[in-house]
Parts: C-alpha cells; sequence; structure tokens
C-alpha cells in the first residue's frame, strides 16, 4: 500500500505519531542491523514534532540498539515546519542536543521567504523535486535551485537536490554545487538488505 494511500487517513484523525514512532524504531533498528549504513533519514510529520512523546521514544531506541545519533537526519517539510515555527525549534534544538541532524524538506513549495532558513537550525536544506525535474530546459527553476544553494551556502547549511532523473541535471546541480543528489538515476528504492 502506497503512503498516498495511508497517510491522509492517519493524518485526517490526528493519528501521525503512532506512523512516526513506528518508522523511527524501524529506521534505528536498521542502524543497528546494517552497521555499513552510515545515515539514514527520516521523514516526520508536524503532528509528530509536537508529539511530547517522540524525544523519549527516540532516545530509547537509540540506547537499545546502541547506535550513534549522528547517524539520524530528521526531515520536516517546509510547510509542516512553518505550521508552528516555535515548536518546530523547540524540538530541533533537543535532537540536535542528541545529536540528531535536522533538514528542511521540500524547500521553496513554500514559497517562504529565505529567512526561514536563518530561524531553524538545520544542517541541510532539500531543494524539491519540482524544480529540480525541468532543470536543463527551465530557466526559472535553473534560478530558483541556484538562489537556494547560494543561500544554503552562506548560511553554513548543505544542500539536497531530488528527482534526479539523468545524467544532465545531475552534471547541472554538480556545477551549481550542490552538496548531495538523490533520485532514480543514481539509485532506485531497495529493501536495506540489498543497499551492500
Amino acid at each position: 500500500v502506497l503512503p498516498g494511500e495511508f497517510i491522509p487517513a492517519l493524518e485526517r484523525e490526528g493519528n501521525m505519531s503512532l506512523l512516526d514512532r513506528q518508522v523511527i524504531s524501524k529506521a534505528i533498528y536498521y542502524l543497528a542491523q546494517h552497521p555499513k549504513l552510515h545515515k539514514i533519514a527520516i521523514n516526520l510529520s508536524a503532528q509528530g514534532f509536537s508529539d511530547e512523546r517522540l524525544l523519549p521514544l527516540i532516545k530509547d531506541k537509540l540506547q537499545q540498539y546502541d547506535v550513534k545519533p549522528n547517524r539520524i537526519i530528521f526531515e520536516l517539510t517546509e510547510s509542516d515546519s512553518l505550521s508552528n515555527i516555535t515548536a518546530t525549534k523547540r524540538m530541533v534544538e533537543k535532537l540536535s542536543e542528541l545529536g540528531c541532524a535536522f533538514s528542511i524538506d521540500d524547500f521553496g513549495t513554500g514559497f517562504s521567504t529565505f529567512n526561514y532558513l536563518k530561524q531553524l537550525p538545520a544542517e541541510s536544506v532539500k531543494i524539491d523535486g519540482s524544480f529540480v525535474v525541468d532543470l536543463a530546459t527551465n530557466p526559472v527553476d535553473f534560478a530558483l535551485v541556484k538562489a537556494i544553494y547560494e543561500v544554503a551556502t552562506a548560511l553554513g547549511k548543505k544542500t539536497v537536490a531530488e528527482f534526479i532523473e539523468n545524467e544532465q541535471t545531475l552534471k547541472i546541480l554538480t556545477d551549481i554545487g550542490v552538496t548531495y543528489a538523490q533520485g532514480y538515476y543514481l539509485g532506485k528504492p531497495k529493501p536495506v538488505d540489498e543497499l551492500f
């Protein structure tokens, strides 16, 4: 069952934190079982970020499976982050104290100001794939990606571009200076056992 089918129902019922807790537990278990897996990024919901039980769960699972917190990057979408910036900042600070990293996902889709990047202590910014898909043929997308990269870099943040579908797009992103890339051109999703 694809996430698009069950996530809206969980969001409507206010139960996204149940999924967040399951995903966190499973991801930390994967890190323990697969030491060659250097880092894992975990998408969290806005509900998860306001769930007071989340931080104790993360601490507990890190101890239970003896996993170093610097192997985990928590991601929250730009729009969810903005929905309650005070709570988001507080959670990011607590995650940072634990040793986990934080990344802003889908940056640019909310059309927020770049000032937002200054407010959250994110380690990286994930450039939304909608700006990357047509990068080679759309000068506006190119300008937006370059601007996001330059502002993020000036603030000392790494950048991640998603939806890399071909070599040309990867080359353009490399020339811009984007730190990391992800997409089907580089590799399709597969079970963790098949990664190594």
